[in-house]
């Protein structure tokens, strides 16, 4: 299984199994990163202006890995191991359920290829304490669902409409109604 330069393992035996889309493709099939980056590498510019900029993985026969410039990270949607989804709350500093997992570290021969997924914390730590993969098919440990529908719960409460006496426990709304009820009577 590959490791971290620390030793840890990173959860599988190749990173380019879950190498998707790369971020510097665009939707016309042309590097982002030789369009925008050209002073970063301006030989590798030249190559993709030679080719209309077209993606080096665009060619029939090359892969993802014949790019020096490649790069996959991650959505942050829901664990890639377990499906956990995140679930996350607007102004709460609360740790997020996932986290970046970084499954792809520079090589010896230069290659800085990046892929990271997206683990939640519970199986983020299982993959670098333990000898868990990514493709293991795993539930959401309870802990994480428990976290995840706290938050639910919450998010679930700003949704209901309660009015500020409501929610604030106004206490003269109270003798409004008492007002309104002893006007009724005097009308009567």
């Amino acid at each position: 299984m590959e490791k971290t330069p620390t030793g840890t393992p990173v959860g599988v035996d190749d990173p380019d199994e879950f190498a998707g889309r790369c971020d510097h493709l665009t939707g016309d099939g042309r590097c982002r990163y030789a369009l925008r980056h050209a002073g970063h590498d301006p030989a590798f510019a030249a190559e993709r202006a030679e080719d209309d900029y077209d993606c080096v993985a665009a060619d029939e026969n090359c892969d993802w890995r014949d790019c020096p410039h490649y790069r996959s990270t991650t959505d942050g949607r829901e664990c890639v191991r377990c499906g956990l989804e995140e679930v996350r709350m607007a102004h709460e500093r609360a740790r997020p359920l996932l986290e970046e997992h970084h499954i792809s570290y520079a090589s010896g021969d230069g290659a800085s290829h990046e892929i990271t997924v997206s683990l939640c914390r519970w199986c983020h730590a299982k993959i670098h304490n333990s000898f868990a993969r990514l493709d293991d098919d795993a539930s959401p440990d309870p802990e994480a669902v428990a976290a995840r529908e706290e938050r639910r719960g919450k998010e679930m409460a700003e949704f209901g409409f309660a009015s500020a006496a409501e929610r604030y426990g106004d206490g003269r709304r109270e003798g409004r109604d008492d007002e309104r009820d002893g006007r009724g009577d005097e009308r009567e």
